[in-house]
């Protein structure tokens, strides 16, 4: 019943109070601030199941970052898709500058492995740091035939910029979160339903919602 509820929330634009409604109508006295707390504890543990199983994505990625309310203030949602619009990974971020767009690159290619190309929106913050990673990979001692091609074309970041719509919604619905922590783990938890619903995570063969189960086995 836990991990329903969390999938409840974390698909759907469910508040957690609609989600106690549901359950009470069933039979099932939960409170709201328990499913806050369960979604807090469950969430990221299996977005981090998630990770170990995720499907390789095409190494033609596209980065952008979004905004995200959090008590009261703004903060910056770093994703990557890659071009058939697979979720290659994702950041959450106080400030929007290099340093948290090489952290958001650093976690995206420990998961992933180096891209061909990152697509971004001739933001200089996200330009720069993939620089200095190419430069990087000039010097290391094992060398790499390849570096990362960086195009700056708008147009091409729609895909990404359109995935953001999910996590967008979630906010508006929730009127902005009212926690880091809350943040967090309704967004990994929306990554990973995501993932689960492309065929990036889980077994083709089962139900989604069962994909989504299994991620707690």
């Amino acid at each position: 019943m836990i991990l329903q509820v969390v999938r409840y929330y974390v698909s759907y634009k469910l508040s957690t109070r609609d989600i106690e409604d549901i359950f009470t109508e069933r039979g099932s006295a939960i409170d709201h601030s328990t499913i806050n707390r369960w979604v807090i504890t469950f969430a990221p543990k299996l977005e981090q199941n998630a990770r170990q199983l995720k499907r390789k994505v095409s190494p033609s990625w596209r980065m952008d970052e979004t905004y995200i309310k959090i008590e009261g203030e703004w903060w910056y949602y770093y994703r990557a898709v890659d071009k058939y619009g697979d979720i290659v990974d994702f950041y959450l971020s106080k400030e929007r500058d290099e340093k948290a767009a090489q952290a958001f690159l650093r976690k995206a290619i420990n998961t992933n492995g180096l891209p061909d190309k990152v697509v971004i929106d001739k933001s200089g913050a996200n330009a720069l740091p993939l620089h200095n990673l190419n430069v990087k990979l000039w010097l290391s001692v094992v060398f790499i035939l390849n570096l990362i091609e960086r195009v700056d074309v708008k147009y091409l970041n729609n895909i990404v910029e359109q995935s953001h719509r999910p996590i967008k919604q979630k906010m508006v619905q929730a009127l902005g979160w009212k926690s880091v922590e809350g943040a967090t783990a309704t967004m990994s938890g929306q990554e990973v339903w995501t993932q689960i619903k492309r065929g990036q995570v889980g077994d083709l063969s089962l139900p989604i919602w069962e994909s989504f189960y299994a991620l707690a086995a």
